[in-house]
């Protein structure tokens, strides 16, 4: 992937910024099975955290956050307490887990407590690979609230066409962080900019909700997206949200679908070079430690 040398112009001048990134998978498949992967040649291998010091040289990694990568749900808890001991170790930098969960089924309460440590900082559940009326499960709200009091958020996973969704169980849930991921998934190789600016809107209407800007380089062009290509999309999450309720992540190792995890780092430096170092620090490092709690 090759852009005009003019698109790194300023990139020195936040070189040594240092990252939070709120959006870092990891797997093992000699531990567990993530079936999702069989067939891609890319992802279907482990990615483990050596891979990612490897893929992160040369940037300054002050923290990430892992993120549930759709486990086999037989190996849920496992999966859980293996990267909470992960990060445990002060030295993989790792200060932050948001473990997988299955609202939509009993028992969702105790597993919760089976999976409690002090870097658990939130769940997820990914609703575009269920059905839609997923959320209309009996219990499924009902328990996203009891999130509130394990003081844990939510990550919000959908597909544009799905924001829908996730604004009604923001609405329904107003005691719980939300933490819409993807930038809500837009259709950027189809340069779909709306319905979903005006839902990105709504959505961002609820105080309760942080943008992540991630994971958008996997919905434009393969293999030859530009930073200009991404900019009107995060442009609208940072005027929706504000510079106080947005973060970075990687969406590291699904990214390499369509480029590299400094690939994206560096486009989003450049999208972003004229909001001010300060803007930029909020984006990439504080709103993170604040909303994640990270300390």
């Amino acid at each position: 992937m090759l852009w005009p040398a003019c698109c790194f112009s300023t990139l020195s001048l936040i070189a040594f910024m240092k990252i939070v990134d709120t959006h870092q998978h990891l797997w093992d498949l000699d531990k567990f099975s993530y079936s999702w992967t069989k067939g891609n040649a890319t992802l279907n291998r482990s990615f483990r955290l050596t891979d990612y010091r490897e893929a992160t040289k040369g940037l300054d990694i002050d923290k990430t956050v892992f993120l549930e990568c759709d486990v086999d749900e037989q190996f849920q808890v496992d999966e859980a307490k293996y990267i909470c001991s992960l990060a445990e170790k002060k030295e993989n930098k790792l200060a932050g887990v948001v473990a997988s969960a299955r609202p939509e089924k009993p028992g969702f309460e105790e597993y919760l407590k089976k999976i409690v440590h002090p870097n658990l900082k939130g769940i997820r559940r990914i609703l575009h690979v269920v059905p839609d009326d997923t959320v209309d499960t009996p219990g499924f709200i009902a328990n996203v609230n009891k999130l509130a009091s394990y003081h844990l958020s939510f990550d919000i996973c959908v597909l544009a066409r799905q924001l829908p969704i996730a604004i009604r169980l923001i609405k329904e849930c107003p005691n719980v962080q939300f933490v819409l991921d993807h930038c809500g998934n837009p259709r950027i190789m189809e340069r779909e900019f709306s319905p979903w600016s005006d839902r990105i809107a709504e959505v961002a209407s609820y105080p309760n909700v942080v943008g992540k800007i991630s994971g958008i380089v996997t919905n434009a062009e393969p293999k030859k997206w530009t930073p200009a290509d991404l900019k009107p999309y995060v442009d609208h999450m940072i005027k929706s949200f504000g510079w106080n309720r947005v973060m970075f992540g990687s969406d590291w190792p699904v990214c390499l679908l369509n480029g590299t995890l400094k690939h994206w780092a560096d486009a989003l430096k450049v999208i972003t070079k004229d909001a001010g170092e300060a803007n930029q620090r909020k984006l990439f490092h504080d709103n993170a430690v604040r909303v994640y709690r990270l300390g």
